[in-house]
Order: C-alpha cells, then structure tokens, then sequence
C-alpha cells in the first residue's frame, strides 16, 4: 500500500450513521464493537501476504511493512488507501475478468483494517503475529537461471529529452533455450521509464555497440534494424509470472540480448545499472508465447480535448488461445477496454481499465485461458484527457499530442498474449507464420515470426509472383480499413 493520499481521514465506525444502515452494514459495525481487532492475529496477514511484497527493502515502495511498529505509524492511511482501494493498485475492473495474481482486498479486509485503525492499532499478543513470507533479495519469482546486466553502469544527464539507450548481453548457450519466466529489476527507478529486451542473431547489435566510446547506443525507438524476437518488457506496476506448462518462449543459441532502457531525465545526473533475470523451462515446450498488437497509431490528441476516444482491431488470422493482455498508454490516457468479438458475433470481455494510471501498468494474465477461433478479431477503445484538470497531464499549457516513444507523447497499443492451438513443438508441428510482434520474420527454425507480411501477401498475390501489384494492393487496403481503427472528440 503506496503512497499519501491528500484527504481527510474518515470518521471511525461508531460514528452515528447519517441514514438507515442496511443489513449487509450491521455486522461490520458490531464487530468494531465486539472484536478486539489486533495486528498479531487479524492484521499482520493482511498486510504481509498483500503489501509486503512491494513494502520491503530494494523494491519499489517508498517505504516498508515488516512488522508491527512500521505498520502502526501508517495505520490511518492503511485504512484510508485500502477503502478508496487506491491500494494495493490493481486497475482493471473486477467485471471485466478474472486474473491471476489479482491485488485486491476482499471487504472484510478493508473492514478489519479501518477497525483496527480506529480502535488505536493496538499489537495484540506478539507472540501470535505470523512470519514474514520468504523473499528471495531482489527477486520476486526466486533465484533466475540467468542474469543478464551490463558491465557497468550508465552515466545519465541530468537535463533534455528522453533518452533510450541500448545495452549488448551476449549469451554463450550452445544450444536452444527455452524461457518460462523473464524478470526485470530496475536499477534506477527514478528515471526508468520502461524496459524492453530483444533478441539479435544477425550481430547488427554488437556493430552499433561498437561504434560508441560510451557504454550502449542510442536510439529513437527501435533498436535500429529488424531484431529477430522478443522476450517482453517492463513498465511500471508490471510483476512478472511463469507462463503455463508448456508455453514458452525461445532463446536461440548464441543469441544477443539487447536491453533497451528508455531513460526520463530527472533533473539531476543519475546512474544506472538495470538487469534481467531468465528462468529457463524445466519441462518440453509445446507451444510459443507469441504477443499480437492491437495498436491506434495515428493519434492525434487536441489541447484542451476532455474525451479523445480511439477504437481499432486486429484480425485473428489462426485457431488461438487468450492468455494475456497489456495495456499500454501514457500520461494523458484515462481508459482502455479490450474485447474478444468472436466470429459468430458474440463478444467477450479481456480487461477493462477505467482508471488508467501510467504507473501502475500490469500485465493481465487471464485465470481461464480464452479460446478465439480464426476469423474473429480482438477489438480496443481507448480514451484520452488533454486538459488541465488532467493531474497527471505532463506540458502546462496543454499542447497537441501524437504517437511517440517519449514520454511527453502518447501511445495506443494493447499486447495480446497468445498460443496457435494448431502449434504442438513437441511433435514437430510448428506455427510458422503466425504474428508475433517485434521478431523479424515469418519463419524460422522455432517459428517465430512477425507473420503479417506472409499472411497479406498468401491472401493477395492472386498471381503468385511474390509481391503486391497495384491492383492487389488496392483490394489489401479495402480489407485493411476495418482495423486501422478511428479516433472521435467531444461527448461521450
């Protein structure tokens, strides 16, 4: 539980109430009253099992909950950040699925935290107050079978624009990888915006690397050529999670990692040192993790524009598997809805985030996989406050917005994470042109691919002479019209 909110503390539970308490009230007001409500017995494992994970030394929390005397000097703003539940952050709307790893108090919790916060926080038996959980120091999912950082740390300045610069991990594996996990650790949260890892078998990566004094390269964006995959990212509010037996991604032998860290300057000259950690599979691989991008890239965004709305679609080209999502916006976003609109015309929620706050972005994985047949697509609607009232707004003034890569601009793009139903590794049967965002083409020995290209040109090229003529690519465009997407203004 993060953070100050600046607002007055609510009134204890034994207030008179203002109207008529309804049932479903009543017990929590008897229970203040009868129920000596301690941390030992009630308290502690509501905090430890809920808020700890981030409140402990090296992660990202401004300040730790280990025990009772941290936890007491909070105890009011626990309660009132708990029943608004700006904490623990969790965003999506608990209509909109079911996920795991969910961050949510159940509201007795919430209850039990306000009576104890009123009744004066007292400790109770220490003797009965549970044990931390078993952290692994620095690691959420434990000990990595691979770290990769660079060599040394990053010199950043203090002022100018966004920077994204771009370390060279080489790996010395004589023989294919599997991962089924990626953790990233910040080195700098202060000026770490996001991070993205990417894979270079064509050694591109190591010549740009070469031509600076400095440590990395810099880019705008990319990487600088086409990479030939991905392993993910992180942005904050993103915890990482082993995928599902059998699903993973590859590691090609003797593959580069490029980690890209995109750096916002904060006033002051900073160093960092970020690093990754890979857990390998321990099981036979049946299926890749492939992300699909459902994207509106030509935003355009007004000044002063309370409700920009954006919606757009990515056409499900195979048999797939849903299993997760990841919005993706900047500081002027305010809502972002994903939706399964099936073939048949039915229409299945994915996640909905009415609150979206740039730090606090997650990965949604779903509890219950989704199954969606080829021939139905995944649909996005987004919307935007460009307006002063907009806290987070980041040019005072408000000045007009487009699509870009710092943080000052925008974004629209949810990551879909999916499996081909058609895929079986394990028998030979290999996916080979399916999408998959930021690998380089459409097949190669593990079948990852960018696919799209291969698929609009198979559907196409009625003449079969390996390319789009004139006339092809006019009847590509007309099909293409459905999920380029359109943007409104103005009232809902």
């Amino acid at each position: 539980m993060l953070g100050i909110v600046s607002a007055a503390l609510i009134s204890g539970l034994n207030a008179a109430p203002t109207k008529k308490p309804t049932p479903a009230e009543k017990p929590a007001s008897k229970e203040a009253k009868k129920i000596n409500i301690t941390f030992a017995k009630e308290v502690a494992p509501i905090i430890f099992n809920n808020c700890t994970t981030c409140h402990r030394p090296g992660e990202v929390a401004p300040f730790t909950l280990m025990n009772y005397a941290e936890t007491k000097k909070r105890a009011k703003q626990i309660a009132l950040v708990s029943e608004s539940r700006y904490m623990p952050p969790w965003k999506a709307d608990p209509k909109s699925g079911s996920y795991h790893d969910e961050r949510v108090l159940t509201t007795e919790q919430i209850k039990t935290l306000k009576a104890w916060a009123d009744s004066g926080a007292p400790e109770g038996n220490a003797s009965e107050t549970p044990k931390l959980p078993k952290f692994t120091q620095g690691w959420t999912l434990g000990t990595p079978d691979l770290v990769l950082e660079p060599g040394e740390e990053y010199a950043l300045g203090a002022e100018g624009k966004d920077v994204y610069r771009n370390f060279v991990i080489p790996t010395t594996y004589a023989e294919d990888k599997y991962v089924s996990a990626v953790e990233v650790r910040p080195g700098n949260r202060t000026v770490v915006h996001h991070v993205l890892i990417f894979l270079d078998n064509s050694g591109q990566g190591r010549k740009l690397d070469a031509k600076n004094t400095e440590l990395g390269y810099e880019t705008f964006g990319g990487v600088g050529f086409t990479p030939s995959g991905s392993l993910g990212g992180w942005a904050p509010g993103n915890l990482p999670r082993f995928m599902p037996d059998g699903v993973g991604q590859l590691l090609p032998k003797g593959t580069d990692v490029i980690l890209q860290v995109h750096y916002h300057k904060s006033g002051k000259a900073e160093k960092d040192k970020s690093k990754i950690g890979l857990y390998f599979s321990k099981k036979p691989i049946d299926k890749l993790m492939r992300v699909m991008p459902v994207a509106y890239l030509p935003l355009r965004i007004p000044a002063n524009e309370a409700n920009y709305r954006t919606q757009s679609a990515f056409p499900v080209l195979d048999n797939v598997t849903v299993h997760s999502i990841t919005p993706h916006m900047h500081l002027l976003g305010k809502e972002m809805t994903v939706t399964a609109e099936m073939k048949d015309g039915t229409k299945t929620s994915l996640v909905r985030v009415p609150d979206w706050d740039f730090n606090w972005q997650t990965t949604y994985a779903l509890k219950e996989p989704l199954k969606v047949p080829q021939g139905s697509k995944i649909a996005m609607t987004a919307r935007y406050d460009n307006t002063p009232s907009n806290p987070r707004n980041p040019s005072s003034p408000p000045k007009p917005v487009r699509w870009g890569e710092e943080t000052t601009d925008e974004m629209c793009i949810a990551f879909v994470g999916y499996t081909v139903d058609s895929e079986h590794l394990t028998k030979g049967i290999v996916a080979e042109d399916a999408i998959d965002f930021g690998s380089r083409r459409g097949a190669n020995a593990a079948g990852r691919g960018g696919g799209m290209m291969q698929r609009v040109l198979k559907r196409f090229d009625a003449n079969n002479n390996g390319k789009l003529d004139p006339d092809e690519m006019k009847k590509a465009m007309e099909a293409a019209k459905e999920f380029m997407g359109t943007s409104s203004t103005g009232k809902p």
